[in-house]
């Protein structure tokens, strides 16, 4: 069974939300104070990791093109964004996971 565009859509919106205003995010007192990083807060910095992974390997092949590059290193860089965009893909798709699980469940 697929789950309803509208509620893909809702759950993007709502993690979309929490990347860009990571101030508010909350877990509506499921998780006390000090217990640790609240997710949106982790989600966020993952996001970070991978947008700087993705502009490192930009300037090194921009670089790589001026002849100002080690080959090595261009590779290195795109390896690195590619695995980070990887984790971050199966990170998406174990909460959307997740998500229709919680749907499934009876009330």
């Amino acid at each position: 069974m697929s789950t309803p565009f509208n509620a893909v859509a809702a759950a993007y919106s709502n993690a979309s939300r929490l990347i860009s205003d990571p101030g508010k995010t909350s877990l509506g007192g499921l998780g006390g104070a000090g217990q640790g990083p609240d997710f949106g807060k982790l989600v966020a910095e993952g996001m970070q990791g991978v947008m700087q992974a993705g502009a490192t390997s930009d300037k090194l092949s921009l670089d790589l093109v001026n002849g100002q590059a080690n080959v090595v290193d261009v590779v290195t860089a795109i390896s690195q964004t590619e695995l980070a965009m990887e984790s971050m893909v199966a990170i998406r798709d174990k909460v959307i996971s997740a998500y229709e699980e919680i749907m499934r469940m009876p009330i």
